[in-house]
């Protein structure tokens, strides 16, 4: 499952289809998501080894229309739209160089179902995300907390939580924390498996054993 489909699954859940009535034939939220991934690609700047800047401050602009639809949601999408960059990021191994900020504009140019995208890097602290529950996982013996709100986890030597294991992947499953905790598969090798049960993508509870490749972790959620 790829990182539209999941940021359409949290609209749905977020707001009950609302996003869906609202916007009908006009701009839909998954097309300017979208726009905003090929933002991050068509301006991936590579700076040094390993390190790859994307922009990370974007502008989208709209026709009256479709700005008078959208603005209501402004709050809850801007925050989605950031989620799909850093995962997108954190899948591609790009660098984020200060929080992520969607914006929303009129333009008298644009008609009814037409929007541009205006982006670049600005530096800047990257918030610790300290509202975040207490999420860890037990692996081999040792606790490793979770500290962002998306964990790629890994054997590169670029993901967040690095599992030495050659039945893992390099960049092997992506952990989300909010709204609930989730995790989903990105494509590995040899899959991830939730309870025993091989997954895409799955819910995560207290508890939750999750193995990648060889590697078997208990997830822990709380407390």
């Amino acid at each position: 499952m790829g990182v539209l489909d999941r940021f359409e699954r949290r609209l749905d859940r977020l707001v009950n289809g609302a996003f869906a009535r609202a916007f009908k034939s006009e701009v839909q939220p998954v097309e300017i998501a979208s726009a905003l991934q090929r933002e991050c690609d068509d301006k991936a700047a590579i700076v040094g080894r390993g390190r790859t800047i994307v922009p990370n401050t974007f502008r989208v602009e709209l026709g009256e229309r479709d700005y008078q639809r959208l603005i209501g949601y402004a709050e809850p999408l801007s925050k989605e739209l950031g989620d799909v960059v850093k995962e997108h990021a954190a899948e591609q191994g790009y660098v984020i160089v200060g929080p992520v900020t969607t914006t929303f504009d009129r333009a008298d140019d644009l008609e009814t179902g037409m929007f541009r995208v205006i982006s670049h890097a600005e530096q800047g602290p990257i918030p610790e995300d300290v509202s975040l529950p207490n999420a860890r996982f037990e692996v081999g013996g040792k606790v490793v907390t979770l500290n962002h709100d998306v964990t790629v986890v890994g054997r590169g030597t670029d993901a967040d939580l690095r599992i030495d294991d050659p039945g893992v992947s390099r960049r092997h499953a992506i952990v989300r924390l909010q709204p609930t905790p989730t995790i989903s598969d990105l494509g590995s090798t040899n899959g991830t498996l939730v309870d025993g049960a091989s997954i895409e993508e799955a819910e995560l509870q207290d508890g939750s054993q999750v193995t990648f490749g060889s590697t078997r972790t208990t997830f822990r959620y709380g407390g």
